[in-house]
This record gives C-alpha cells, structure tokens and sequence, in this order.
C-alpha cells in the first residue's frame, strides 16, 4: 500500500451533475434538468429574492408615514440614581470622576455610545460628573448635592 493507490472509499463521492450537455448525459437533453415551461426555464432567469411575481412589492404595499432623520445623535441614558449608587456600591470611589469610560468599564454602557445623564432618582453624593448630555433636572441634582456637571 502507497499512496498512489489512495482513493475514496465507495459511494463516498459523487460525480456532479453536468446539465445542458446533450441527450448522452443523462441530465440534459431538452430540458436540461429544468422541468417544462415556465419562467424559470428560460435562459438569463434570475429572479429577485425580494420579486412576487408582478403583485405589488410588500414594500409598495406597506403605508409609509413620520420622519426618520438619518443624522439624529442618539444618548445612552443614565439616570443619576444609578451613579450614586455606584458610589454607595463601592464600585466608584466618590471623590473620583465618572466619565463615560468608567461607565463603560462598569459595563453601563457600550463603546461609541454617546452618554446623557438624566435625573431619575435621588442624589446624596458629591460627584464630578463628565458626560455628553444632561438632562436639566439631572444638572440640577448633582450641582444641589454639590457636585459638578461637565459637557464633553
């Protein structure tokens, strides 16, 4: 035995079918594997995926209204109840910064995502908080509690 006499073992290969290639081989006289009629049949058939056969395209049919700006800035929220109590957690210590890193570190939010500071919750910390957004009740919070906010 050498490798020259190698091959497959039985049944676990299979010749492709050759379509189109006469009467002889089996698979294309005529129709060439193609069944009878129809659009599909014809040469240079290549129908759409998204194509109904002439009916009116879902997305014809479906009604349109509203306005979707495609250059909104999207936030991702944080209410300042949730940084204080990272605070109280011990997650953050109370005389450091939290920016947007931190929280992404803390897995609050994701990368890339812009942050925005709202005023959900209560508030008894000092926090030097550094974000792209706040809301204006949040703002309020943690300058009331003594701390600062700062527009990135």
């Amino acid at each position: 035995m050498d490798l020259s006499n190698l091959k497959p073992a039985k049944g676990a290969t299979k010749s492709r079918k050759r379509i189109g290639r006469g009467q002889g081989s089996g698979y294309g006289g005529h129709t060439a594997t193609k069944g009878n009629k129809g659009q599909k049949s014809r040469a240079g058939a290549s129908i759409p995926v998204w194509f109904e056969g002439g009916q009116m395209p879902l997305q014809r049919r479906v009604p349109k209204y509203g306005f979707k700006n495609r250059f909104r800035t999207e936030y991702h929220a944080v209410n300042v109840s949730k940084l204080a109590g990272l605070v109280s957690s011990g997650a953050v210590e109370a005389s450091a910064e939290i920016t947007p890193e931190v929280l992404r570190s803390k897995g609050l939010i994701s990368k890339g995502e812009l942050l925005k500071v709202l005023g959900g919750g209560d508030l008894d910390v000092v926090l030097t908080v550094k974000a792209h957004a706040f809301s204006k009740t949040a703002k309020e919070k943690i300058e009331k509690a003594g701390g600062t906010a700062e527009v990135l």
